[in-house]
């Protein structure tokens, strides 16, 4: 297959999450088959509701600055599939994607003809199989990995005991997850394992019991990232600098790349998976971490984008908890007026989403994503209909995404501000219209 095909047949696989299969004899034995690219490699497995992307992008960049050769594996992607994928920081080249692409497709029908598999690996399930296999190929030394949805029956979870990290949990899937927090954390725990090493980021309460119930069943300590810190000062888009209590005992502080508050606690967590990674014998320097947390990008999340008049905050808080996240930052950092652009998924917990977020605008614009998952324009109105009424705000319901953006701007005063968000998806809308309309990427930072 050639890189268009390799698109249409990702296409062809279905939904990443409509059509999910969650198992892991499948993805075994796929990877079998390539001969278990996954056991080449010592890798970091990162699960949580919230932060776990960050986490992972932040852990990344350090280990690069310490000179290490990285592979980070990554969901969903915004723009390119390729996002997913990357060597040292580097996407996964178009070509090399369709050869990889080629190679598992021919496997996997392979399998599927001899009765080995009951059916195709679905979209995730594929990436993950082709990322393996790519990071063995690069010959990387560790590998990042995100957890794509839960834990326990996640592909990446095939990977050998290494170490753990869990970020935030909360409430977020719960038709395929559970609808408590105990029972989204129980599978979320299931990426620690025997042998293995596992930082913990700080917890409800109801989360953190079902963690420490899995060490203790894992015999593996928990090293929790959760201590308070001092925060030694921010800057006016709220980047924060802040100091804390290293493994050594030492002060240190360190300045975050990453806006908003909550992006503090993904930091902890990340700095501590260093600390124990040097315990383990790697060799990463005090500077590496400084450097790696000044410097890592984590596109879609509280980032700046576009021309600068208004700011254009893009941020793809997917969940209740992701949008309280938003809205803390709105509070202590947005420009006035403000402009909401808002469109999230079906089954999200829509009302509680917008309780968070509405208050904070001005002008609300609601549009619907382009994804058979999206909810439609009615579904975000009744929905949100009796907040609105309570409120107040101007609304307007358009579509495309790129008809409401331009309606926000029309809305908004050179002085003000639009944060766009809702889903990850959303925000990857968004950014392709900035390619095709000020050129790649388009961003202010």
């Amino acid at each position: 297959m050639n890189y268009r095909e390799t698109l249409a047949y990702l296409e062809w696989l279905g939904h990443e999450t409509l059509r999910a299969q969650f198992g892991l004899e499948k993805i075994r034995r796929l990877l079998a088959e390539l001969g278990d690219p996954q056991t080449a490699y010592p890798s970091i497995l990162i699960a949580g509701t919230n932060g776990k992307g960050s986490t992972a992008a932040m852990v990344e960049a350090i280990l690069r600055e310490a000179g290490l050769r990285t592979g980070l594996y990554t969901s969903p992607h915004l723009v390119r599939v390729e996002e997913r994928i990357r060597v040292l920081g580097r996407e996964i080249a178009p070509e090399e994607l369709a050869a990889l692409a080629t190679r598992v497709r021919a496997v996997s029908e392979e399998l599927l003809k001899r009765g080995e598999i009951e059916a195709r690996p679905t979209y995730f399930e594929f990436l993950t199989a082709i990322g393996f296999a790519y990071f063995r190929e690069k010959a990387i030394e560790i590998a990042v990995l995100e957890v794509g949805l839960g834990g326990r029956l996640d592909a990446t979870n095939v990977v050998p005991p290494f170490l753990s990290l869990v970020t935030s949990i909360d409430i977020d899937h719960e038709q395929y997850l559970g609808s408590t927090i105990a029972s989204i954390a129980r599978e979320k725990a299931m990426i620690i394992k025997p042998g293995s090493r596992a930082v913990l980021a700080r917890q409800h309460p109801e989360a953190r019991a079902v963690l420490l119930a899995r060490c203790r069943e894992c015999e593996v300590p928990p090293i929790w990232a959760d201590e308070a810190v001092e925060i030694l000062g921010s800057e006016p888009d709220g980047r924060f600098a802040f100091a804390y209590r290293a493994a050594s005992g030492e002060r240190r502080s360190v300045r975050l790349n990453l806006r908003g508050r909550h992006q503090i606690e993904n930091a902890l967590v990340a700095i501590r998976a260093v600390e124990v990674l040097r315990e383990m014998g790697y060799a990463i320097p005090e500077e590496a971490i400084h450097r790696g947390l000044e410097s890592v990008e984590w596109p879609g999340r509280l980032e700046v984008v576009g021309p600068s008049s208004p700011l254009l905050l893009l941020d793809g808080a997917h969940n209740t908890a992701g949008a309280r996240a938003v809205r803390a930052y709105l509070e202590e950092f947005a420009r006035r007026p403000l402009t909401l652009v808002f469109g999230t998924m079906r089954d999200k917990r829509i009302a509680e989403m917008a309780a968070e977020l509405f208050p904070l605008a001005e002008v609300l614009v609601l549009t619907r994503v382009s994804d058979e998952r999206a909810a439609p324009l009615a579904q975000l109105l009744e929905q949100t209909a009796d907040l609105r009424r309570r409120l107040g705000r101007p609304t307007e319901a358009v579509e495309p995404v790129e008809n409401a953006l331009d309606r926000a701007r029309e809305r908004t005063p050179p002085d003000g501000m639009i944060c766009v968000t809702g889903s990850l998806y959303l925000v990857g809308e968004v950014k392709k219209w900035l390619a095709r309309s000020y050129g790649e990427g388009g961003a202010c930072d």
